[in-house]
Parts: structure tokens; C-alpha cells; sequence
């Protein structure tokens, strides 16, 4: 084989294992990770049969929400892309301009919030859940067209109560950290 052939077949390997660990990436993300044009990473794709981002996330998400307990999707901030009910859970959720300060193109700070804590409740294996406390941090701005990737982890369980931790980022840089105290009610609370 040629130095050509190998470095391909090394690419697309890798390729493989970066669309495991982040199926969120889109061709231009992967175009400049590999430096090589998008045409390239389109090509890759198709020869190892990966769908375009698109039709990863449908894929993803009609799983994930057919999961959910707490809550509808329509109730959830962001698109459910991955979800283990009682342990964690991914959402991803684009900025669009109305979410945005009109004159610097910032997100809302309630957006991010609004996320992170619907995705908290979300991977709660309960009927019931609400938010007792939380304790957020807004780590740097998020813009206007960028995409928002949510993960919740819920790192303690004590009866009723859960420790749930979000992780929110834009490509790899962290834009908003949440600790989430949640708890279940029994169902008999809720007022039909």
C-alpha cells in the first residue's frame, strides 16, 4: 500500500472513533480536525456508511425521548439525543437569534439554565420530579449559531433526593457547569 492509502484507512479509523465519543460533530468540525476538505470527510463517511449529522441525531433522538419519564419531549430544552434513565443523558441545543441579546448576539443566560436543568430532571427514573436547588456557573459567553452540548450525570442518590451534574460545551470548550439537587414525589401529590 501506498503512504496515501494508509494515512486514508488511519484517517477513517479515526474518524470512526471520533463520531463514537462525539456524534454531534459536523463535517466542517471533522474537516478541521483532519485538515482535509469537507468533500473529503463527505467521502469517508459515505465508504464507512456513517450518516450525515442530521440523520445521526434523528437516530439518536427517537430512542432517547421513547425514554423519558419525568416529563414530555416537547417540555424538554433542547433536542434529547441520549438518555439512560437513572443515569445520564445528552441534549444538544442550537442558538438561534431570538435566543440572543439583540445587540451583542449573546445568548440568554435563561437558555443555558433552562437546558441544563429540564436535561437534569429528564434523567430522573420518576414520574415526579422537581428542582430544589441549583448551583450554576456561566464559564464564557455562547453566540449567536453556535451549538450547546449538554451532558447530566447523576452522581448521588440518597431516597428521594439526586445529585445531578451538567456539563454544558461548545465544541470542547466548557460554557456552563450545574449542580442540581432534584427530588421525586410520589405521584398522589400532583393535582389531577
Amino acid at each position: 500500500m501506498t503512504r496515501e492509502c494508509l494515512s486514508k484507512i488511519e484517517r477513517q479509523r479515526q474518524l470512526t472513533r471520533h463520531l463514537e465519543s462525539n456524534p454531534f460533530l459536523t463535517d466542517g468540525d471533522l474537516s478541521g480536525i483532519f485538515k482535509v476538505s469537507i468533500q473529503t470527510i463527505r467521502l469517508d463517511r459515505l465508504e464507512l456508511k456513517i450518516p450525515e449529522l442530521r440523520e445521526r441525531l434523528k437516530k439518536v433522538a427517537r430512542g432517547a425521548t421513547s425514554q423519558l419519564k419525568s416529563m414530555t419531549g416537547g417540555e424538554l430544552v433542547g433536542q434529547l439525543v441520549d438518555l439512560k434513565v437513572g443515569a445520564s443523558g445528552v441534549s444538544i441545543l442550537p442558538v438561534i437569534p431570538e435566543m440572543t441579546l439583540r445587540k451583542t448576539r449573546i445568548v440568554r443566560g435563561h437558555h443555558l439554565f433552562a437546558q441544563a436543568n429540564s436535561l437534569a430532571v429528564a434523567v430522573i427514573d420518576a414520574e415526579v420530579v422537581v428542582t430544589g436547588i441549583a448551583r450554576v456557573s456561566f464559564k464564557r459567553p455562547v453566540y449567536c449559531g453556535e451549538k450547546i452540548l449538554a451532558k447530566a450525570v447523576i452522581k448521588i442518590k440518597k431516597g428521594n433526593k439526586y445529585m445531578v451534574k451538567v456539563t454544558s460545551q461548545v465544541k470542547d470548550e466548557i460554557v456552563f457547569l450545574g449542580r442540581f439537587l432534584v427530588f421525586t414525589l410520589p405521584e398522589e401529590v400532583v393535582p389531577q
